[in-house]
């Protein structure tokens, strides 16, 4: 996984933060296109070299994934201290520092992200949203129906 991670850093994104858990992938990062198409290749590049290199009979991923957009340096900061503390809350190491599937590559913080102080009336914090595939969003209306 971190080869795949790597092996994309510069080409479909910018890598700022991960850690990878054994059920789980979190990643701070910049899309170069879009999300959609970062996480396509994460997923995709290490799907292909699961079934190659493991012989992997099923499928790797869940489909979908959960995004959330980083609007300023709070929101940024507390993000990489999540990433941070995950293996810990899982119970994976007593101290973040030991464990070797985590990175922070690139953890300065972006341009163009608001100063966490400027608080208006027009502020906005984007909410996380699952991004399905197509062929689930149809089935899920059809039950709806």
């Amino acid at each position: 996984m971190l080869s795949t991670i790597g092996h994309y850093d510069g080409m479909g994104y910018k890598l700022h933060a991960y850690v990878v858990m054994p059920d789980r992938l979190h990643l701070l990062l910049t899309p170069i296109d879009t999300i959609e198409k970062a996480v396509q290749l994460i997923k995709g590049g290490f799907s292909f070299r699961a079934k190659r290199e493991l012989s992997w009979p099923g499928e790797v991923w869940q489909s979908g994934f959960t995004d959330h957009r980083i609007r300023d340096e709070e929101d940024w900061l507390r993000h990489i201290e999540y990433i941070r503390k995950n293996p810990i809350e899982a119970r994976l190491v007593k101290d973040s520092a030991p464990y070797e599937f985590m990175g922070f590559p690139d953890v300065a913080i972006p341009q163009g992200l608001k100063p966490s102080d400027i608080r208006g009336s027009d502020y906005v914090r984007a909410k996380a949203r699952t991004l399905q595939p197509k062929a689930d969003i149809a089935q899920w209306g059809k039950k709806l129906s």
